[in-house]
């Protein structure tokens, strides 16, 4: 006897589970345009952004399930944009995607509600398996970043993280230090940081000025005993 035909529509070959939907938030293009080629295969990007404001209006109107977020940027960095969205789109989840692993970034976006945090020296395969259990509601780090987070919250779990000298820094004197202090050359920190060598030179300029220290052993001592290395 013949077998009973099914009716179940047959799926295309290749078909699979619905793309999770991501936004990039990065103020820089180059950096942008490789994330989104190298996840293109895994995630559908619904948008990107270069500024706060930017990001704020677009992941209000498209609505993504995951928000891959550089942590320093103008107007308020990544935190910024994390804390508006919240409010308004409360479903919506961030990874912070940042070339920072220094603790007190770690620690600063995970209290304003990220998920995850990893670096940019991750690779595409991992980045698009982080989303994914981002996605899910897993929590993401690697495991240094992850020790700052569980040192931070089981030690002081309510006291905000402050140095009033790192404060005088902005974002970007920050990660200039943190290069130069891991003993970075100029030209190194410049293509690193997408900036030039002489933007390079007046970032640590001022770091000097700001810290008053005279050299650059300095401030790799200073950055050291602050765990920014």
């Amino acid at each position: 006897m013949m077998a009973e035909q099914s009716t179940r529509p047959v799926e295309p070959a290749g078909a699979g589970p619905e793309r999770l939907r991501v936004f990039l938030v990065d103020d820089h293009a180059m950096f942008r345009a490789g994330v989104r080629a190298e996840l293109g295969a895994h995630v559908e990007v619904v948008g990107e952004a270069s500024t706060v404001a930017e990001a704020v209006s677009r992941i209000a109107a498209t609505e993504p399930d995951v928000v891959l977020l550089d942590v320093h940027m103008p107007d308020g960095g990544g935190r910024a944009v994390l804390e508006a969205i919240r409010r308004s789109h409360p479903q919506v989840r961030f990874l912070a995607l940042s070339v920072s692993d220094a603790a007190e970034d770690v620690i600063g976006l995970i209290r304003a509600g990220a998920r995850g945090y990893v670096t940019k020296t991750i690779s595409p395969d991992e980045l698009a398996a982080a989303i994914r259990r981002v996605a899910d509601g897993d929590a993401v780090f690697s495991p240094r970043l992850a020790g700052f987070v569980l040192d931070a919250f089981a030690a002081r779990p309510d006291a905000p993280v402050a140095d009033p000298e790192l404060d005088q820094l902005t974002n970007r004197e920050r990660e200039v230090l943190r290069l130069l202090a891991r003993g970075y050359a100029y030209k190194e920190i410049a293509r690193e940081l997408y900036i030039s060598i002489k933007t390079v030179e007046t970032h640590v300029s001022n770091v000097l000025r700001k810290l008053q220290m005279s050299n650059r052993y300095e401030l790799s001592r200073w950055a050291a005993d602050r765990r920014l290395v």
